[in-house]
């Protein structure tokens, strides 16, 4: 993997806040800027509890990997909108389980480019890729991930709060539904996403679009659930982040249910 440092440099924008930047900040992360943790402690002022949302949906990340990599027998996954590197990254939570585990990243923020090589620390039986790309071009992603993949095999598809900074104009529902036909039966979609059902949450949205290189769009979950059509929902279905098989092996963190989330089997 080789791209530019100049390219990435100038993609940087340090001086406008960028969504894996704030949401680092957001989980106690140091991978951010000043105007990155400005804007992150503005949310926080206004919807106190996005933090715990932000930890939540890691926590529905781990779980749903170990049931893909575990109950559900997955080797290969591709992780869309990965973010910064922390603790418990998808290749090794499904390595811990299966070390033959391939795993592609795709992410399009040039800080996270900056970091791929931490993940790219794969166990010697699998493997681990990085692809500098889109969700908005899911032709080049397929391509760039059947250098690693073998899409006849089945495939875990992880897509975590990464639709949400997708505009309606953009046909997010057309993006997943382009990116699952792509996989064979037998395939997996994991995905989760913030909702438009909390007045503050909103508040704070708006207030983040207003200051950052990128939006965020909430989202009805009625609408986030029709992003499973054709699929077969892992029970419980699609519910709140931390409604989805919770573990119970830590206390509950406090938070309003303004992200759901879901993981589905294509037949």
């Amino acid at each position: 993997m080789d791209y530019p440092r100049d390219d990435v440099r100038a993609r940087l924008q340090a001086d406008r806040p960028h969504s894996a930047r704030v949401w680092n900040y957001l989980l106690g992360g140091k991978d951010n800027y000043p105007v990155d943790s400005q804007v992150g402690e503005a949310i926080l002022t206004t919807f106190p509890e996005f933090a715990a949302v932000a930890r939540l949906q890691r926590k529905f990340l781990a779980r749903a990997v170990r049931f893909l990599a575990g109950e559900a027998g997955i080797r290969q996954f591709l992780d869309i909108g990965t973010g910064l590197p922390t603790a418990d990254n998808t290749h090794e939570l499904a390595q811990r389980i299966a070390p033959e585990s391939r795993i592609v990243y795709v992410d399009n923020d040039p800080l996270v480019l900056t970091h791929a090589e931490a993940l790219l620390t794969s166990s010697d039986e699998g493997a681990c890729a990085y692809i500098d790309a889109d969700v908005r071009d899911p032709d080049r992603i397929l391509a760039e991930a059947a250098k690693t993949l073998d899409l006849d095999r089945p495939v875990a598809l992880t897509m975590l709060g990464v639709m949400g900074q997708i505009a309606d104009e953009d046909r997010p529902a057309e993006l997943v539904a382009r990116l699952v036909s792509a996989l064979p039966p037998g395939s997996y979609l994991a995905l989760s996403d913030g909702t438009d059902s909390n007045d503050a949450l909103n508040a704070a949205v708006e207030a983040y679009n207003g200051q950052s290189a990128d939006t965020y769009h909430l989202r009805s979950p009625q609408e986030i659930a029709g992003w499973f059509a054709g699929l077969e929902l892992v029970d419980p279905g699609v519910v709140a982040t931390a409604a989805w098989r919770p573990d119970g092996t830590a206390s509950p963190e406090p938070t309003a249910e303004v992200a759901v989330c879901g993981v589905a089997r294509k037949p």
